[in-house]
């Protein structure tokens, strides 16, 4: 098994011991991103902001991959308030068209860098 480590310069850099993505095979696991803001790493401001920023994050690391959001097949989202579930449901259906990828979306009890909301996936390329 080959692991191929994926990053990008248009998203924010890991702030921790962990790759922005790993590659193995054709699927793509892309780590977590918040709402930071790849040329200042400081989060943006309010939950619609972070909630974009969020999937910005998540197209540049997946465009750097070959792929695209389209390529996501699985997507968990965390969030500190799930009273912006709705909020998220709208933002997502800027970035994903139909056919959606599966999702998760988890209350948690804080993120790092005190962001508001996080998401993860997983990419399979063609």
């Amino acid at each position: 098994m080959q692991k191929i480590i994926i990053s990008s310069a248009a998203a924010p850099a890991a702030i921790g011991p962990y790759s922005q993505a790993v590659k193995v095979g054709d699927t793509v696991y892309l780590s977590g991103q918040i709402g930071l803001d790849p040329a200042s790493m400081q989060l943006v401001d309010g939950i619609d902001a972070q909630i974009h920023q969020v999937f910005k994050n998540l197209q540049a690391v997946a465009s750097a991959a070959g792929g695209s959001l389209a390529d996501v097949v699985k997507l968990n989202i965390f969030l500190i308030d799930l009273g912006h579930f709705a909020k998220v449901n709208e933002i997502m259906a800027e970035y994903f068209s139909a056919p959606h990828p599966a999702r998760a979306a988890v209350g948690v009890a804080a993120l790092p860098r005190g962001a508001q909301v996080e998401a993860d996936g997983v990419m399979v390329l063609a």
